[in-house]
């Protein structure tokens, strides 16, 4: 389901829109409006993004797996939203769900704050999707150098002869560990 928003100034049914009857910005994100109104985001690859409608505030998920990137992804968005001037830095605290973040936005009487967050939140993840589609990208590299190596990088069976004596173990040669303990 695609969500549309418009900022600008009112137009036709409420509409954000130019005088040419343009909107002023558009946004693509993956996102989804929960049963309460809330904005689920999920663009991002390490966290998963809600813009919380009722109760004002910008809550960050881990995705499915919990490692160091998802705080600094975390703390990323909320540097980013704070230095913008949408969510008041002394309330960015941790969730009640584990690895979770949360910051309230700050009040305005003259903007619509939701969309400005939501167009912030847009440009957060714009600025994040290089590095994950780099990673991504690097990751199927990777996997493919070990699944069809190139000609240089591989030997064909039987190509490297065996040697007699391999590793540091030889045959025939047994001690103990600790045989030079019991000296006399």
């Amino acid at each position: 389901m695609t969500i549309k928003i418009k900022v600008g100034e009112e137009g036709r049914k409420g509409d954000a829109l130019r005088k040419d009857n343009t909107p002023l910005t558009s946004i693509e994100l993956k996102m989804r409006r929960a049963l309460n109104g809330d904005i689920m985001i999920f663009d991002h690859a390490d966290i998963d993004i809600v813009l919380s409608v009722q109760q004002g505030k910008i809550l960050a998920f881990p995705k499915e797996v919990i490692n160091d990137y998802v705080y600094g992804a975390e703390d990323r968005l909320f540097s980013f939203l704070a230095k913008k001037g949408i969510i008041d830095r002394n309330t960015c605290q941790a969730g009640n769900v584990y690895g979770s973040m949360e910051a309230k936005i700050l009040p305005s009487t003259d903007l619509d704050s939701n969309r400005i967050s939501l167009i912030n939140i847009a440009k957060f993840v714009d600025e994040e999707r290089p590095y994950f589609e780099f990673i991504e990208k690097f990751d199927d590299l990777i996997t493919d150098r070990f699944t069809d190596p190139d000609d240089e990088e591989s030997t064909e069976l039987g190509e490297v002869p065996h040697e007699e004596m391999k590793g540091t173990l030889r045959p025939g040669y047994n001690y103990g560990p600790y045989w030079q303990s019991y000296q006399f």
